[in-house]
């Protein structure tokens, strides 16, 4: 470059020649008493004197009128709030709207009864009911079994053929008699070491042969699977029953007693079926190929054939010799009493009822009470002294749980009460849900009445706190602490109350005064657990809790308590399990659906995340969050869209922390790397943070670099230069190649810093003349001026490499900015020469500025050599030669207001780092002063401020030299 330059130079005109003869001389610097010089002056300040920074107090009064007018809208207000009272507790005072409305109403259309039939529903059964469909995959997935199970299947001959409408009465006692005889064969086939799946399967058969009796009439099929069990035959039309009559029957096996609450399910879902089958048969006799019935029809409505096919059901399910099936078909159908009666329904719930004191298992008697609670509910929700009746039979015997024949029943089927206890949840929570419903404050006390009178029997009071609203429970919670602690642990465990108050209470707030009572005294309990699946299942219900009410100081106190708990044989891994996070995102199934649901988690992340976390349970769940995201992006996402993402995922990136673990912190960088490769500001985060990484290393090993030390770095620091080639941004990789060589050479790290500095260099040649920044296209020439700058700074303390020559950095970006394509009228090339020359006059002292700790910089290496001088003053020349052939080009162009800057600039950098008591260098800066001020554009008032610096800077004692340059540095006048 400097014979280039050179070459250049010779083409100046006389006087640039008399200024290119000039040798540079860079000044000494003494840096620390400058810097002292630049410090202001302190001053000592009274207390009550005005100071610029003092806060100023502004006081604000304010006068509010209260009037009339107000007074008035405060009182509307108030009736406003008072009329708002719920419109459905009137259903509680025993009227019965049905009824009233079914005397007012006779001529209704199919589409208002149908809106009429919906609001009806609605008034008893609201939203806020949560069905019993809700509660069956629970039950089915948490009550199983691994042992063999049983069930009878009846097969016969094919003997019996579906009557057409045209056959003869003959024919059809034929039929029956034919299918009689199969009956009497009782080819039954009893299916054993059934698996629970392959139970299942057998249960959706008879529910399939239900549906398929019903719709071809064909009877024998279904005499077949019921014989055994119900021992009575049905008229053709009635086939449905004996399959109904066998499901029911199962209901009272209970010889895998751990399976019960799932077969209950089972069983009562084809209960259900029956049930609406026959209930639509009898609708549509009804008809006649008329209008639909109202739906608050009464019997007025139904004729006398539905009527008889009605009150014929019931006789067949009266004549039902066992007690479970017949109770349990005739619940099916109870919404059948409709077309017998108005009071149908009300009077057999009662009946019913009684009913289930002839069952003798307790386990049996409760699932029945619990169907007759949810047909009644469904059919009749207004009728609730049903309900309690139910439940306080169940009460009066529920210490037949007890008794000989339960005991023995669990010990030949091993198993534990606290797990035969855990059966009847289902039935007694659906019971108390059932009562609770809507009910008044005044009856959760009487349900802690009867409970106390039973002792406080923990599954009781489980269920009655899984049952009532939690503004209840919460307002009681120091009662409830009372119970809970009064109960016998032995049968049902403490925890599980303890769990379902947390949850009650993280719903609702108890008394103020209360909550840190019972905190701890539901925390004395849950730290005693010894078994860790049960401490979690506890401790987690009372987390939303602690961190509700409380402070970060308890919120630590309790997550140190499930460490403690949970780290030992690292037992929290065996927790895992229960993380429903990933499984519940899988749910959402259209894409862009579940990106929205992963950018609602990141937020709440980003907004309530305050301290770095290293959880693997957390991270992982995160981790998959942010690549669904990220994989989302595609060729026409926006950049908008693109930047919200980044941010997410960047968010996370800088909350990880595996504090002193380095390795395992790099790892975890290189894994989001492969995730996140396609969104350049994640990978720009990576490289930032893996390069506080490696400066967070040297900063704890205090600069004691090990082997190991060395290594880490070295793979923290090829992390980047392997990474930063995949960005687009060239700017970018600019200052991520200086900002990753500057932590390379902080950690004495000098190839490494040497590659990162040459791939910067190489780059330079590579930036375009324009940029799209925001969507509009800007020059670069600016941005590239900073980086170049800042790169010069870096340069100052980059000690030569041995085997490339003085400078070999300083000569290469040279050579590229000689080479770059600059835009016309541009005088950026300038500016960067001027700052070349700044960084060569910092070279030339005997010590630097700064220096990198543990790094030679070229004033040690050199210590002021003569040829290392030299070199610098050559490039110091060529430089200089540049600069003056690029004013005098401007001096052509009659550019004369750049040249007159431009000329001020350069004099200001001689006046800056030059040692103006050379008289060659001296004569330089006058002719430069003069330059500027040559044609009238110089600004004065600068010109004026600058003498004046010179003036100050020569009454001091190393430069009272310049007193005689200021005298040969004259103000030219405008006029």
């Amino acid at each position: 470059m400097a014979k280039r330059i050179s070459k250049c130079c010779r083409r100046n005109n006389h006087m640039t020649k008399k200024m290119a003869s000039r040798q540079w001389y860079s000044r000494e610097r003494h840096y620390v008493e400058e810097l002292e010089l630049c410090r202001l002056e302190r001053m000592a300040v009274e207390y009550g004197d005005y100071h610029p920074l003092k806060v100023i107090i502004v006081t604000e009064s304010r006068f509010k009128k209260v009037g009339h007018k107000e007074s008035t809208s405060s009182s509307s207000s108030s009736c406003s709030s008072i009329s708002n009272v719920d419109p459905l507790s009137g259903i509680l005072d025993g009227t019965d709207p049905l009824s009233m409305f079914a005397a007012t109403a006779e001529q209704v259309s199919t589409s208002t009864d149908s809106s009429r039939k919906k609001c009806q529903k609605e008034d008893y059964l609201g939203s806020d009911f949560e069905p019993w469909s809700s509660k069956r995959g629970e039950i089915l997935a948490r009550y199983t079994t691994t042992e063999k199970l049983s069930i009878n299947l009846f097969l016969g001959s094919e003997r019996g053929k579906p009557t057409t409408s045209g056959s003869a009465v003959s024919e059809k006692v034929r039929t029956r008699l034919e299918a009689l005889d199969d009956l009497e064969e009782g080819s039954q086939k009893e299916l054993l070491n059934l698996t629970q799946q392959d139970y299942i399967s057998r249960i959706d058969e008879l529910n399939q042969s239900l549906k398929d009796a019903w719709a071809s009439d064909q009877k024998v099929k279904a005499l077949k699977i019921v014989i055994q069990s119900v021992r009575i035959s049905f008229p053709s039309r009635h086939d449905g029953l004996e399959v109904c009559g066998t499901c029911s029957k199962l209901l009272s096996d209970t010889t895998v007693i751990r399976f019960y609450p799932s077969k209950f399910v089972l069983i009562t879902d084809i209960l259900d079926t029956f049930g609406k089958l026959v209930y639509e048969r009898i609708m549509s006799m009804c008809t006649d190929n008329q209008s639909a019935l109202p739906a608050n029809f009464t019997t007025d409505y139904v004729n006398d054939t539905a009527k008889e096919t009605c009150l014929n059901w019931f006789f067949k399910i009266a004549s039902i010799r066992e007690l479970v099936p017949r109770f349990y078909v005739e619940v099916a159908i109870l919404e059948c009493n409709k077309f017998l009666s108005e009071t149908g329904i009300s009077e057999s719930l009662p009946r019913l009822t009684s009913m289930i004191k002839g069952i003798g298992d307790p386990l049996v008697s409760v699932y029945a009470r619990a169907y007759l609670c949810r047909v009644g509910m469904e059919v009749a929700p207004h009728l609730k002294d049903n309900l309690n009746q139910n439940f306080f039979d169940f009460l009066l015997t529920f210490k037949q749980i007890h008794s000989d024949v339960v005991q023995n029943q669990l010990v030949i089927q091993a198993v534990e009460i606290p797990i035969y206890l855990t059966l009847y949840s289902p039935a007694i929570d659906w019971m108390l849900r059932c009562i609770s419903y809507r009910a008044p404050e005044t009856l959760l006390t009487e349900m802690m009445e009867r409970c106390r009178k039973l002792g406080n029997n923990a599954l009781l009071l489980n269920s009655v706190m899984s049952a009532f609203r939690a503004e209840f429970i919460a307002a009681r919670s120091m009662d409830f602490i009372g119970m809970i602690k009064e109960c016998d642990e032995s049968g049902f465990p403490k925890h599980l109350l303890f769990r379902s108050l947390g949850l009650n209470l993280a719903l609702a707030d108890p008394p103020e005064g209360d909550r840190l009572q019972v905190l701890n005294e539901a925390w004395k309990v849950i730290t005693k657990l010894k078994i860790p699946q049960d401490y979690i299942n506890c401790a987690e219900a009372w987390i939303d809790y602690t961190c509700k009410h409380f402070s970060k100081r308890e919120v630590n106190t309790i997550l140190a308590d499930v460490i403690k708990h949970m780290t030992p044989d690292r037992a929290f891994e065996d927790a895992y399990t229960q993380e429903k996070f990933l499984p519940f995102l899988d749910m959402f199934q259209k894409e862009s659906v579940r990106v929205e649901v992963c950018k609602s988690i990141m937020e709440a992340f980003n907004r309530n995340q305050q301290e770095a976390t290293k959880d693997p349970v957390m991270l992982n769940a995160l981790l998959h969050v942010c690549k669904t995201m990220h994989d989302s992006v595609n060729a026409l996402t926006l950049e908008d869209e693109k930047r919200m993402l980044a941010h997410h995922i960047n968010v996370l990136v800088r909350m990880v922390s595996f504090g002193r673990d380095f390795e395992q912190q790099l790892s975890f960088y290189v894994e989001a790397r492969a995730m996140f490769c396609n969104l350049e500001p994640v990978l720009v985060q990576l490289i930032h943070s893996v390069n506080h990484l490696a400066m967070e290393t040297k900063k704890v090993m205090k600069g004691n670099h090990s082997r190991k030390t060395a290594s880490f770095v070295r793979a923290c620091v090829a992390f980047c230069f392997i990474t930063i080639p995949s960005l687009t941004s060239i700017f970018t990789r600019l200052n991520l190649y200086l900002h990753s060589g500057q932590v390379a050479l902080a950690n004495q790290c000098l190839s490494q810093a040497d590659a990162f500095f040459k791939a910067a260099v190489s780059l330079v040649a590579d930036v375009p003349k324009t940029i799209v920044i925001d969507g509009k296209i800007r020059s670069s020439e600016a941005f590239l001026l900073e980086f170049l700058s800042n790169f010069f700074s870096t340069l100052l303390v980059v000690p030569d490499h041995p085997e490339q020559g003085v400078l070999s950095l300083v000569r290469g970006l040279l050579n590229v900015i000689e080479d770059y394509a600059w835009e016309d009228n541009s005088d950026d090339k300038i500016w960067i020469y001027s700052s070349v020359l700044h960084l060569l006059a910092a070279l030339c002292q005997e010590s630097y500025l700064y220096h990198i700790d543990k790094v030679d910089s070229n004033d040690n290496l050199y210590g002021g050599d003569a040829k290392f001088l030299m070199e610098i003053g050559k490039l110091c020349d060529t430089l200089i030669g540049q600069i003056l052939e690029h004013l005098k080009a401007l001096g052509k162009e009659n550019t004369l207001k750049r040249q007159s800057s431009l000329a001020l600039l350069f004099f200001n950098s001689i006046l800056a780092h030059g040692d103006l008591r050379n008289n060659k260098l001296n004569q330089l800066a006058i002719n430069l002063w003069n330059l500027s001020q040559k044609h009238g554009y110089s600004d004065t008032k600068t010109m004026i401020k600058t003498l004046e610096y010179i003036n100050r800077r020569s009454k001091k004692s190393e430069s009272s030299h310049l007193s005689e340059l200021a005298i040969r540095l004259p103000l030219q006048s405008r006029t």
